[in-house]
């Protein structure tokens, strides 16, 4: 509890220093060791009243010398005679403003007559002004002198305000031209104030020279100048002892400027002793000021840039009420009829200017410790309110039409507030205005935005359904909105969703299918040996059944390798491990080595082989070996799927920038499983599994011409299967 009570004595001394030393900038040139009549607020008012008096009392202005000086130019009289349009235009003018008055007074023949006769007076004049320039210049000098008159009048006014409001001073001058003398007539030996002019100061100057505003706006447009002379004068301006006893405006100011400056002086002593107990009394320390542990936790959980925008306001209101309270206190005086009141406003400012002062400084000593490193500063840059706005802004803006909408929508209705507030205190035309742009605007901005907010509800509400997995409603999609495109992308990816859980259904049925396929394949050998293995253990066999038995181990373990191997293989290539070595290849030669290779065989078989190739080299940028492989995998799946005594087509030719090699044959097994899944592992047409492939022929030759960007299509029509195989040929 003490040391809280110190902290609150710290901040009260630092508040009262910073009071005491910005008073002492503002005030201590006009207070410090200055009279009244070193200061500014004197200097104003002798500076006025040396103006006045030479402007009024010195040489005050004389209208009848002033109209000696007037002359009319030819401008002006052109200006006069041709304002309101040619002789013509002007004639016609008049007429036409009498025109329905003499019609309406038909009845009444005296009035008809005396309107005639005031038309007929003003065309007279009209004429008459454009018939003699003499007419016209008698006319513009009367304006003049009437303006002139005028301006006399104006001056004599102010004249006696000046003498009222400046009673205090007294004067006494000569004219250095004329010798003339001009006295206040109360002279004193005894003055507070005594300022000379002349002799070795400089004499006091008076312009005679004065512009009077525009004497009649419709025909002229600059002021009228009347030039005086420039008159010099020596004498001398004083206040006398006993002005201060009297009550008047002087007396006044002078005590407030003496009671002020006693004022001030008690707030600077004590600013002092506020600075010097600081550094003897009170010692702040760090430590103080993390007492307040509950209102600094509240204050560090506002986010860094809001803190420092409360202390740049706390700076402000400081200022502003350490500025508002000098200027107060200086002023105590003036307020003699209410002093209380005063000095209780003067207590309450340096309250809050105590509450202001201590928030900057606790505000900024806990700010501080939390960006007194690089890396505490980037954290709370990170929770800083503007850096989450902006992050957000950009979001806003990922979609442009989005964001211009939604910009758009809150600038008209924060114009239509503001209108509002403006028809409310600006009259009829405003408000007229305000309903049209409400009616027009802002009213159907309204609806628009109700009608997208109820659209986006409805988007939400279905988006909600598709997430809980019911995928069989399709979002509606209504306009061109930004809303509508997001519905058809959320129906596109409804349509995704389902494809993608009817593909994963396929998957999962097609892995069911694998696992139970090499189960089975590979077990049929595997048991074989098994069983052959310990036939041969058999001490009693002959030669002849020994010879026999090996014979079928030696089948099984190839056909168990076979599969071993394939099956690694196109594990490799859907890992993408595989690695393959393109060149430029002739496949026409190639083709042509694949028949030689199973010439023999295709002779001893029933099948009939029909081959279409180009003569010429038919060049493609492929791996050979590896598209070896897959051609020879489709040429003897050929021979093991055909029916006896069938034709098996092979035919390899160019179309575009593309070589094609085809094969078709008529399929002695029933196809009627999905083709596209006969390129997945151990898938056979011969459902059965009485042959003994693999299953991973087409597997393996899909992988490899996927390896070289081709395509590998399948086709079937009844019984007649067809494999197409495509690959880029070489520039």
């Amino acid at each position: 509890m003490k040391t809280k009570g110190k902290l609150l004595l710290i901040l009260f001394l630092i508040a009262w220093s910073a009071f005491a030393v910005i008073t002492f900038i503002n005030h201590s040139h006009n207070y410090l060791f200055n009279s009244y009549f070193d200061s500014d607020y004197f200097e104003s008012s002798r500076d006025s009243y040396v103006e006045q008096l030479g402007k009024y009392v010195l040489a005050p202005f004389d209208a009848e010398t002033a109209k000696e000086q007037l002359s009319v130019s030819q401008e002006e009289i052109e200006n006069y005679r041709n304002y309101y349009g040619t002789l013509t235009e002007q004639v016609d003018n008049i007429r036409l403003q009498y025109s329905d008055q003499i019609m309406q007074a038909e009845e009444d023949s005296s009035l008809k007559e005396m309107l005639v006769a005031e038309r007929d007076t003003k065309i007279a004049d009209i004429k008459k002004n454009f018939e003699s320039d003499e007419y016209v210049e008698e006319k513009i000098v009367k304006l003049k002198e009437n303006a002139i008159n005028e301006y006399a009048s104006e001056q004599a006014s102010l004249r006696q305000d000046f003498l009222n409001e400046y009673t205090y001073f007294n004067y006494h001058f000569v004219n250095v031209e004329t010798g003339e003398i001009l006295d206040s007539g109360s002279q004193h030996q005894n003055n507070l104030y005594n300022e000379n002019f002349g002799d070795e100061t400089p004499s006091l100057t008076v312009n005679g020279t004065v512009y009077i505003d525009s004497y009649d706006s419709n025909y002229m447009n600059e002021s009228l100048r009347i030039n005086g002379k420039v008159e010099k004068f020596e004498g001398a301006i004083s206040i006398p002892n006993w002005m201060v006893k009297n009550d008047s405006n002087f007396a006044f100011e002078y005590h407030s400027f003496k009671m002020a400056q006693i004022i001030y002086c008690i707030v600077w002593i004590t600013g002092i002793l506020a600075i010097a107990g600081l550094f003897t009394v009170a010692k702040p320390s760090k430590e103080h000021f993390e007492d307040l542990e509950k209102l600094q936790k509240i204050f560090l959980s506002m986010p860094i840039d809001v803190r420092l925008v409360l202390i740049v306001i706390a700076v402000v209101v400081s200022f502003a009420l350490i500025s508002s309270t000098s200027n107060t206190i200086g002023n105590l005086f003036y307020y003699r009829q209410d002093l209380i009141m005063a000095i209780f406003e003067v207590a309450t400012n340096i309250f809050f200017m105590y509450a202001a002062v201590s928030t900057v400084i606790l505000g900024s000593i806990w700010t501080w410790d939390t960006i007194n490193s690089e890396e505490k500063v980037k954290q709370q840059i990170k929770h800083a309110m503007l850096y989450r706005l902006s992050d957000g802004m950009q979001d806003l803006f990922l979609n442009r039409s989005v964001g211009m909408q939604t910009v758009g929508v809150l600038a008209v209705a924060f114009l239509a507030g503001i209108g509002f507030i403006g028809a409310s205190f600006g009259g009829g035309e405003l408000v007229i205005i305000y309903i049209l742009l409400f009616f027009f605007i802002a009213l159907p901005a309204f609806f628009v935005f109700l009608r997208h907010m109820g659209y986006l509800n409805r988007i939400m509400k279905q988006t909600q359904e598709m997430a809980a997995g019911r995928l069989t409603s399709e979002i509606k999609v209504k306009g061109k909105s930004i809303f509508a495109k997001h519905a058809a992308n959320l129906n596109a990816l409804r349509e995704g969703v389902r494809n993608s859980m009817s593909e994963q259904a396929k998957s999962e049925r097609l892995k069911t299918e694998l696992i139970t396929n090499v189960s089975h394949d590979l077990r049929t050998p595997l048991t074989s040996i098994i069983t052959y293995t310990d036939l041969l253990k058999n001490p009693n066999l002959t030669d002849e059944e020994r010879k026999q038995y090996i014979d079928v181990l030696d089948k099984k373990s190839a056909r168990l390798k076979t599969l071993i191997e394939d099956l690694f293989e196109v594990s490799k290539m859907a890992s993408g491990n595989i690695e393959i070595t393109k060149q430029h290849l002739d496949l026409t030669l190639l083709m042509k080595q694949l028949i030689g290779e199973h010439e023999e065989e295709l002779a001893k078989s029933s099948f009939e082989l029909r081959v279409s190739m180009p003569k010429q080299p038919l060049f493609a940028y492929v791996d050979g070996q590896k598209m070896w492989r897959v051609l020879d995998n489709l040429i003897v799946n050929a021979m093991k799927y055909s029916l006896e005594g069938t034709r098996i087509y092979l035919t390899l030719k160019q179309i575009g920038s593309t070589a094609e090699f085809t094969v078709k044959n008529v399929s002695k097994y029933e196809l009627t499983e999905n083709v596209e899944e006969l390129t997945e592992r151990f898938k056979r047409a011969d459902a059965s599994r009485h042959t003994d492939g693999s299953g991973l022929g087409l597997a393996i030759a899909q992988s490899i011409v996927d390896l070289h960007n081709g395509r590998l299509a399948i086709d079937v029509d009844g019984d007649l299967f067809k494999v197409t195989v495509s690959v880029p040929t070489a520039e």
